[in-house]
């Protein structure tokens, strides 16, 4: 009898493990089967509400033919700017006209992948998801074809509608315009701080030069500009400006852009970054100002976005010239009247 029992026991084990395997596979098939259709059902809502969603989208044909807001800029007759009205400081500047380390050390921060995808870089996502969750650094994955959507149609507001709407713009602006287009958009419409928007202007504006003559150290400086033109800006934040201009510099290097001798010397390149209270502007207010008032009689409030340039007749040695004399005699004449007490 006893011989007998053990092969019982046998079975009844065997039957109770093929019992817990086929309770497995069905919990298995079950969560799979679960979170393939949760996959689904989140892809119908998805696709439901961008059906709802892109009928209201905007009309982007304008961009093909993108005409910004330009200011008003008064010269004198040698070409030198007196004088700038408006509500947005920028000089247009076709994609052709912008060197190229600009638009690489733009790209090397911003998108490396730019002219690889099709507006959405999945790899930048990916990459930037695991980075998060393994709290490496934070990282973000808007392409420049997403934050051109969003700087120029959408507000800054964090809802899934709006990212709804600037995934769906992102799409239509990459099947309307080609990437060069995209491009020179985005490097003429980003606001870089100092009432500066577009890298033309900002290479003005923090460097007091044109930017076809921009040097590798003073392009990833301004690349550095639209994460936080605030905490970035190289007059008011000289010092994380700097750490970010390193770090723009050593992705270039990483993506080909610059060679290793170049990224030495503009890691120690010193920079001439302008000052906010800059004492070389030639003083020819009145004229700047009487120039503002014939322009707005004629053009009104276009006179401040249509991009007018006027040229006067004054040159600027002889007016800096007369200023200073006007100002040494004024001077001059205060130092010989009797004391009049603090001001």
């Amino acid at each position: 009898m006893p011989s007998q029992a053990l092969p019982n026991k046998a079975s009844d084990s065997s039957s109770h493990r093929a019992s817990v395997i086929n309770w497995s596979v069905r919990i298995a098939l079950w969560g799979v089967g679960l979170t393939l259709a949760g996959i689904l059902s989140g892809l119908i809502v998805v696709a439901i509400a961008m059906a709802v969603a892109f009928p209201n989208l905007p009309d982007i044909s304008d961009l093909s033919d993108y005409r910004p807001k330009l200011p008003l800029r008064v010269f004198s007759a040698d070409g030198i700017l007196i004088g700038e009205f408006g509500e947005e400081r920028r000089h247009l500047t076709p994609i052709k006209e912008i060197p190229k380390v600009m638009t690489n050390a733009v790209l090397a921060v911003e998108d490396a992948r730019f002219y690889e995808h099709g507006g959405v870089d999945y790899k930048g996502v990916l990459r930037a998801a695991l980075a998060n969750l393994w709290r490496i650094k934070s990282q973000g994955a808007s392409t420049i074809t997403m934050q051109v959507a969003r700087n120029v149609y959408l507000s800054s507001e964090k809802t899934y509608t709006r990212k709804i709407y600037e995934l769906l713009l992102t799409f239509k602006l990459e099947h309307m315009l080609t990437k060069d287009q995209i491009l020179e958009i985005y490097m003429n419409q980003i606001f870089l701080g100092n009432r500066a928007y577009g890298f033309a202007a900002a290479s003005e504006a923090y460097f007091d030069k044109p930017l076809k003559n921009i040097t590798i150290a003073e392009a990833a400086m301004l690349a550095g500009l639209p994460k936080a033109p605030s905490a970035y800006n190289p007059i008011s934040n000289p010092k994380r400006a700097k750490a970010r201009q390193l770090y723009i510099i050593e992705r270039m290097l990483e993506n080909g852009f610059i060679t290793p001798e170049q990224a030495a010397l503009a890691s120690k390149e010193e920079l001439k970054v302008r000052s906010s209270s800059d004492s070389s502007k030639i003083h020819a207010e009145y004229a700047a100002e009487t120039v503002r008032q014939l322009i707005f009689a004629q053009y009104g409030e276009e006179t401040y976005t249509r991009g007018l340039n006027v040229y006067t007749t004054l040159r600027a040695a002889d007016q800096d010239a007369a200023y200073k004399a006007l100002r040494r005699g004024i001077m001059d004449f205060e130092r010989r009247q009797i004391y009049r007490g603090p001001r």
